[in-house]
């Protein structure tokens, strides 16, 4: 039961639903997901880190910088299940639709350099 409460303790926030939205397009890192969400890093990093827990997430580093994408383990589990369904949730909404469409313009070189 910890591990289904835990998941939707992590999809009750509306911030860590778009970044999962946001994760549906690609990995992206801290930086990218800071400046689509308009949020302190440290904000970002906790909801980051609620997600991880939940194991509807995983980082991987990939030389400078620490990614973000959805979990592809391939075990059964409920995070596994829900993140099926995520992707046939929300598919019209505005704000989604913009978080995406911003996503996939941001620049980690430019953003991170900073």
């Amino acid at each position: 039961m910890r591990e289904f409460v835990k998941i939707h303790k992590a999809l009750s926030d509306p911030h860590r639903l778009r970044i999962l939205k946001m994760l549906e397009m690609r990995s992206l890192c801290v930086c990218e997901i800071t400046a689509v969400l308009n949020l302190a890093t440290s904000t970002v990093s906790k909801h980051l880190a609620i997600l991880r827990e939940a194991n509807l997430i995983v980082d991987f580093k990939e030389g400078k910088w620490v990614n973000y994408r959805l979990n592809q383990n391939r075990y059964p589990s409920y995070a596994q299940e829900i993140l099926k369904l995520l992707q046939h949730w929300l598919p019209s909404d505005e704000t989604i639709t913009r978080d995406k469409r911003l996503a996939d313009k941001v620049d980690r070189h430019q953003l991170c350099s900073r």
